[in-house]
């Protein structure tokens, strides 16, 4: 039977960044150099492949530090960490290796300078989230308030509004937050806000390539985990720029092939969390069930690199 025609969009920049590559890279040099089990606390990222690979590699995953016996290495996840979990570590003598991406710890610098110079903040972010969790524990409580709309930002009750200071997560929508941050600048005219954008290159990047290709397709598939900040916002900037559809899928087997039915024109992107080999898994099912025609929506070119900590570039002692 002839198969329909497709052609596929094939975003780039798409799936691993440099901060979720080193975070990956530290767990793996660990374990080679400390072998297993080495800790890690929470996912290193978000994505059940990745954390699944390295699990069967020796990593043990916990979401609390009290789980951790003290005698092995425990890693902090890409996502950041509260000020208390490394103070807890070192308190119990632990060997710890952070594997916070570094662009979320200029925001975690950024929060604690305002601070010092006496400035409330106000974060921009997802309730719960990790990062989100770490950034607005690098200050005491009440010191952060936690914004995640428009209309929250209505209600924020701060302590002086002319000493104030706003951060943002790194995984957001760049549309969305560019609202928040008027709403706060119309209601607190001299907020401080960050001397660079805090959401991340490789999120503002992921998202501008998903804006090129939408008006094109007549659906979208985000190759990415549910819990995934990044990949979600990859969906919903997809179905704003002009795609009647965009899904959010793990791994091929996840695609509703029913809500595709009928399509001509399909693009494919992957959060900052998702290895290629996904990526390359759901183009082979989709070339299974179409003539494919493949082009490609380049808007970036990517070559940040980020190094790992020095206690994994030092030798362990003989």
């Amino acid at each position: 039977m002839t198969k329909p025609s497709l052609t596929l969009y094939l975003a780039a920049p798409r799936g691993f960044c440099a901060g979720v590559d080193r975070a990956i890279k530290i767990v793996e040099m660990a374990l080679g150099k400390w072998g297993a089990p080495v800790y890690v606390r929470h996912e290193i990222v978000h994505n059940k492949f990745v954390v699944d690979d390295l699990r069967a590699k020796g990593a043990v995953f916990v979401e609390e530090l009290d789980e951790c016996p003290a005698d092995r290495p425990v890693i902090f996840s890409a996502h950041g960490v509260p000020k208390a979990v490394p103070a807890e570590a070192a308190r119990r003598e632990m060997v710890y290796v952070d594997a916070t991406c570094p662009l979320v710890s200029k925001v975690h610098i950024e929060a604690t300078r305002h601070a010092e110079n006496g400035l409330q903040m106000i974060m921009i972010g997802h309730e719960g989230h990790p990062e989100t969790v770490g950034t607005m524990g690098q200050l005491p409580p009440g010191e952060v308030l936690l914004v995640e709309t428009v209309e929250d930002v209505a209600t924020v009750a701060v302590r002086d509004p002319n000493r104030l200071a706003f951060v943002t997560q790194t995984t957001l929508s760049v549309d969305d937050t560019a609202d928040i941050v008027a709403a706060l600048q119309a209601r607190f005219p001299g907020i401080v806000g960050p001397h660079k954008e805090d959401i991340c290159y490789a999120t503002t990047n992921r998202q501008e390539a998903v804006k090129a290709m939408a008006p094109n397709c007549d659906a979208i598939l985000v190759v990415g985990a549910p819990n995934s900040s990044n990949s979600k916002r990859l969906v919903e900037v997809g179905a704003r720029a002009g795609c009647g559809y965009a899904q959010l899928v793990q791994r091929a087997s996840d695609i509703d092939w029913r809500s595709l039915d009928g399509i001509r024109t399909l693009g494919i992107t992957a959060g900052a969390s998702a290895p290629e080999v996904l990526i390359e898994e759901v183009i082979a099912a989709v070339q299974d069930r179409y003539e494919v025609t493949i082009e490609r929506v380049i808007t970036a070119e990517e070559n940040v690199e980020f190094k790992v900590p020095r206690i994994l570039r030092e030798s362990a002692p003989a």
